[in-house]
């Protein structure tokens, strides 16, 4: 699934994630053993939202990341945007949804005018798109002068002393649980083999300073499975 390109990995990717959304954050919680909680606060801690900001959760699925800038920063307003309309849906059944607004939007082409959010953050977004420097032309054009980008996702692991384990945990144990929690395994087949035809942080963070961003920075996580990227525009 992963070798898919252009429009049929599109619809491909928009496909799944409208099978799994049901169950989508409960996987997430199992696959990450509750870690994927702590990296969106600090994806929101980084993006360093001003007063009454506002903020683009790009990709957004079930809405988690904008609840957390919602609890961080009570007075901000944050825009939940995805492309696969079921995961908003099952986002805006979340009881702490009601204050969110919502759009439906391609990261390649977002409906948003130039310069209208004081920061933009993603979660396990670019991994998917067919197309990484458009999606981040797009989100340094939405940006105001100043704003912060925060980018949560997967990276290719490099071979260390813990490569059985991550192999293990990304071709054995993730699909096992799909099959289980979401009676989708092709689903969570994909998500290790996109893994590791993703971007290394290095590449990703040479992408932002490309994009036009400054002051980039990136740090893994999970044996170097993820990592979180920033920069300035």
């Amino acid at each position: 699934m992963a070798h898919l390109t252009g429009a049929e990995r599109a619809r491909y990717v928009q496909g799944m994630f409208s099978r799994i959304a049901r169950r989508y954050d409960l996987m997430n919680r199992l696959m990450t053993a509750g870690q994927d909680v702590r990296w969106r606060r600090e994806v929101v801690r980084r993006a360093e939202i001003p007063a009454r900001g506002r903020t683009l959760d790009l990709g957004a699925g079930t809405g988690d990341l904008a609840r957390e800038i919602q609890r961080q920063y009570p007075d901000s307003y944050p825009v939940a945007a995805d492309f696969t309309l079921e995961m908003m849906r099952v986002g805006k059944n979340h009881p702490a949804s009601s204050t969110l607004d919502w759009s439906a939007a391609d990261a390649l082409h977002l409906p948003f005018p130039a310069g209208i959010f004081d920061a933009v953050v993603s979660g396990f977004l670019l991994r998917n798109v067919i197309d990484v420097p458009k999606a981040l032309d797009e989100q340094f054009r939405v940006l105001q002068p100043g704003g912060r980008v925060v980018v949560l996702d997967t990276t290719r692991p490099t071979k260390n002393v813990f490569s059985p384990l991550i192999n293990f945990h990304l071709h054995v144990l993730i699909p096992l649980l799909g099959r289980m929690i979401t009676g989708a395994g092709e689903a969570y087949t994909y998500l290790p083999e996109s893994t590791e035809a993703f971007l290394q942080a290095e590449q990703l963070a040479a992408f932002l300073s490309q994009a036009g961003f400054k002051e980039v920075g990136f740090h893994r996580l999970m044996f170097g499975t993820v990592a979180i990227h920033w920069g300035r525009k």
